[in-house]
């Protein structure tokens, strides 16, 4: 619409009158405040919700029943092991921040209106749809705008679109309907900031219907998908405990109709072998790995992982979606080609940073009249500060002025200024599209320095010499262009002495063109090896961004993004079937002007595809998609705290590199927790077995309820903390992704962990008997039954640490796990030959003939499982 149009569809008779109260309260009624809603989970929901799981169900029924037997320390330990694994899965979901209370501060908290001919200030959610508001630098845009009135008018909008520079800002109708987010020049977004000049705007959308409202809503209605880890272990779990409770429903059955057992002794027998059966430590040692994982990753590797689980995600990711500016590329405009007449010059170091030379034909060049009169140009056509802060170099105004201030003190020290003393200045306008100012040298001559479009300065130059090469000079534009380079002219007029002001008309009769530059917002260094990895890895990246698809197309060339690089923009994605969706985003690396729902909507196909996606991002257009992949990174520096909030890692350095590293460490990460879950489940196995056999040959119970789970809970934890240190496996980055249909146990890992728990309770029950047989007590008995088991975990925990053989060199690669099992001995003989222990677990005192079997039990475990891991390794070769 043109603004004659707008007017009429919000009824403004002229803009100073802005609304009247009437229309206020209509539009109230229709559209509602200017403010986003957002809905919290109760803590004490939150805690219910960690007892939803069939474990803790079973746990519960087993305490209950105990509870009734009148075995009351049973009962305790029972329920101490229930509240620590729900105090665990408490504590990682309520440790997760609120996204849309980020993005609800992001909304500016005051605007200026028109309202009854009045001009005025009303705090932004008192603005309404057909308000008439009024911005100038620095302020933040309120609500969603039509632009009816523009001066001069910028607006940063890199968070909501990823565009690095500021956007001028129009008031002209625009011809097509279908224009992506970045390219809408005369609108103007909520959570936006204004950098220069100033305009009049009329509301079009408020609270949820603005483009960050409706970013807002995307957050909130995404939910965070369990990871492939997660829906292994739950499924795991959920079989574990059906065959569990089938064999103890026909146990029980069996041994009613023999009668061997009272109903009070069966009972209490099956919860026996039920609570030894279930490995009720495999949430809680699952989340000790996890979380020694992501201390480790956030003291060492840079990085920040907000919820467990996500730290293994890394380990099956088949593709990273990443945004581009400021995540692939510096987000600092860098010059880098300067063109001369017949001469091209390139220019090194990236960023903000003054740091690289200026090259011709790889030579450093000398500092030539043409050249400084060019760097001084650059310099004093701009209103932009370069300041250094802790290390750390930052622009205050334009990226693309930012450039120029950099380019000259790659020749220059810092902070040395040109000799020149300002006169007159023409600040930058988007009808002009250049900026010129008047400065005074030491010999009082005047200078007009000028730089902007191209388009704009050779009728100037040409204007001034009509010999000047038009075709040459449109030729370099297009070349730089087609790399994805933004071009910018630079010129000079010199001007009587006397000169006060500069103008267009002045402008318009003629100056000297210096050259041309090319700019580009450079890739990140560490990315480029990073990619590398990640490809060798199996690994797929897809760039997502809002910029040009050429400029997109030309960093993902530079990066090495892909062998070959196919684009598809946000424009063309809007028209496909889902079908065609899907195929697009599995077979493009380059996603150009992209909206943000385009961005979730991508990361949903590649999910539908099968895909174990992360998403990399800074941006609050990025914060859907983050929350919606398997796992979102943030950057730590740069990135928004809406992005920060609603990923699952952020990464403090901003160096995508980092997410190289943190794949391996996620792969080694979910290689410790299912070594961690094929050393606990056989030995689970192994103390329902003993009680199943006993039950079976109508044995009196060689086992209490509080043994099992001293087995379980006290040695598996203690034990299982050594796969926490256990170092990655060699060729761990040369593996393929982990296909999310795959089990987490192979048929191997089933048959070793069934021939495992066999043995040990065979040897458990022979010794057992045996041991009566030479006149022991029961008790005595009992505590050497479970000694075998826990020497048997000790042993078999060597065989399961490493791919390798034990008597190799990664028997030694994990010092730390010799201090824990020295640790579990030590509790061990407090178990046995503690009097207050003995009286709680139902011990004695062990001669050596019951050590002596105990250990050579743990010795044959370790020798058949060695022999197992030596047939597999033949057959690998």
């Amino acid at each position: 619409m043109d603004v004659e149009e707008v007017l009429e569809k919000y009824e403004l008779s002229d803009l100073e009158s802005g609304l009247n109260n009437k229309q206020v309260e209509e539009s109230l009624l229709i559209n509602g405040f200017n403010k986003l809603e957002s809905k919290k989970v109760p803590k004490w929901q939150l805690l219910l919700r960690q007892f939803n799981n069939m474990i803790i169900y079973i746990l519960m029924f087993s305490a209950l029943l105990t509870l009734i037997m009148g075995h009351t320390s049973d009962t305790v330990i029972i329920a101490l092991v229930v509240i620590v694994n729900a105090l665990i899965g408490y504590y990682q979901e309520a440790s997760a921040s609120d996204a849309l209370e980020r993005i609800k501060e992001m909304l500016s908290s005051e605007a200026t209106v028109y309202r009854e001919g009045i001009r005025k200030d009303i705090p932004s959610e008192e603005v309404f749809v057909g308000d008439v508001v009024f911005l100038e630098a620095g302020d933040n845009v309120p609500a969603d705008l039509r632009i009816v009135e523009a001066d001069n008018f910028k607006i940063q909008e890199s968070a909501l679109t990823g565009e690095p520079d500021s956007v001028e800002k129009i008031e002209e109708a625009l011809e097509s309907e279908n224009i992506p987010l970045a390219e809408r020049v005369n609108l103007a977004f909520a959570s936006t900031s204004v950098t220069s000049g100033s305009g009049v705007e009329i509301v079009t959308a408020v609270g949820p219907k603005t483009e960050i409202g409706k970013i807002s809503t995307d957050v909130n209605n995404t939910e965070s998908r369990k990871t492939p880890l997660m829906k292994e272990i739950d499924g795991l779990g959920k079989g574990i405990t059906y065959v569990i409770m089938g064999v103890a429903i026909a146990l029980f059955v069996f041994s009613l109709i023999l009668e061997t057992y009272s109903l009070s002794v069966l009972s209490l027998a099956v919860v026996t072998m039920i609570v030894g059966s279930i490995p009720e430590g495999l949430p809680a040692t699952t989340s000790v790995v996890l979380a020694m994982g992501v201390s480790d990753m956030a003291k060492n590797k840079n990085t920040i992982v907000k919820t467990l689980p996500a730290v293994e995600t890394l380990g099956s990711v088949d593709v990273v979606a990443t945004d581009k500016t400021g995540t692939l590329t510096k987000n600092e405009m860098t010059v880098k080609d300067i063109v001369f007449y017949q001469k091209h010059l390139h220019v090194s170091g990236d960023g903000y940073k003054p740091v690289g030379e200026i090259l011709h034909n790889n030579d450093p060049v000398l500092l030539d009249e043409q050249l400084k009169l060019f760097l001084e140009a650059g310099f004093e056509a701009n209103d932009t500060v370069l300041v250094e802060e802790e290390n750390h170099w930052e622009i205050n105004g334009e990226p693309t002025d930012g450039s120029f201030l950099t380019l000259f003190y790659k020749q220059f020290p810092y902070p040395v200024k040109p000799v020149y003393e300002e006169i007159d200045m023409l600040p930058f306008d988007s009808d002009y599209r250049y900026m010129a100012k008047l400065v005074e040298n030491t010999n009082n001559e005047r200078i007009i320095f000028i730089k902007g479009s191209p388009d704009k300065l050779f009728p100037m130059a040409q204007a001034c010499d009509s010999s000047f090469g038009k075709n040459y000079w449109f030729q370099q534009v297009a070349t730089l262009s087609e790399e994805g380079k933004r071009v910018v002219a630079v010129g000079f007029k010199r001007v009587s002495s006397d000169m006060e002001e500069v103008t267009h008309e002045l402008l318009s009769e003629g100056i000297d063109l210096l050259g041309i530059v090319g700019i580009i917002d450079p890739p990140r260094e560490e990315v480029i090896q990073a990619l590398k990895e990640m490809n060798h890895a199996g690994v797929h990246v897809k760039m997502i961004t809002g910029d040009h698809p050429l400029t997109a197309k030309v960093i993902g060339e530079k990066l090495g993004l892909a062998p070959e690089i196919n684009v598809v923009t946000g424009a063309e994605l809007d028209r496909m079937s889902h079908e065609e969706f899907k195929y697009a985003a599995l077979y493009n690396q380059v996603f150009a002007r992209t909206t943000p729902k385009n961005k979730m909507e991508i990361v949903e196909a590649l999910q539908e595809s099968g895909k174990v996606t992360a998403m990399t991002g800074d941006g609050v257009n990025d914060a859907p998609a983050l929350k919606r992949a398997d796992i979102g990174v943030a950057m730590g520096m740069k990135g928004t705290d809406v992005a920060k909030d609603s990923a699952d890692m952020i990464l403090t350095d901003d160096n995508f590199g980092t997410m190289s590293v943190a794949i391996r460490e996620g792969r080694r990460i979910y290689d410790n927790i299912k070594k961690s879950i094929l050393f606990l489940l056989p030995t689970s196995f192994a103390e329902g077995l003993i009680i199943a056999f006993t039950i079976l040959m109508q044995k009196e119970m060689p086992l209490q309820p509080t043994q099992l789970l001293w087995i379980n809970m006290v040695s598996a934890i203690t034990i299982q903390f050594s796969f926490i240190f256990e170092p990655a496996e060699e060729g761990i980055m040369n593996r393929k992704p982990r296909k999310t249909e795959n089990r987490l146990l192979n048929s191997h890992d089933i048959w070793q962990m069934a021939y495992v728990s066999v043995l040990m309770a065979l040897i458990s029950i022979v010794s057992y008997e045996w041991l009566l047989t030479q006149g022991v007590s029961q008790a005595v008995a009992s505590t050497m039954m479970i000694n075998i088991v826990v020497l048997s975990k000790i042993f078999y925990l060597f065989n399961i640490r490493t791919s390798q053989l034990v008597l190799s060199k990664s028997f030694f690669s994990n010092p730390k796990a010799f201090l824990i099992i020295l640790i579990m001995i030590v509790l061990q003989l407090i178990l046995i030959y503690v009097p207050f222990m003995q009286s709680v677990f139902y011990t004695e005192d062990m001669s050596l003939l019951a050590w002596g079997i105990s250990i050579t039990s743990g010795v044959i475990i370790l020798v058949i499982t060695e022999i197992d891991k030596l047939i597999r390794l033949k057959r690998r070769k």
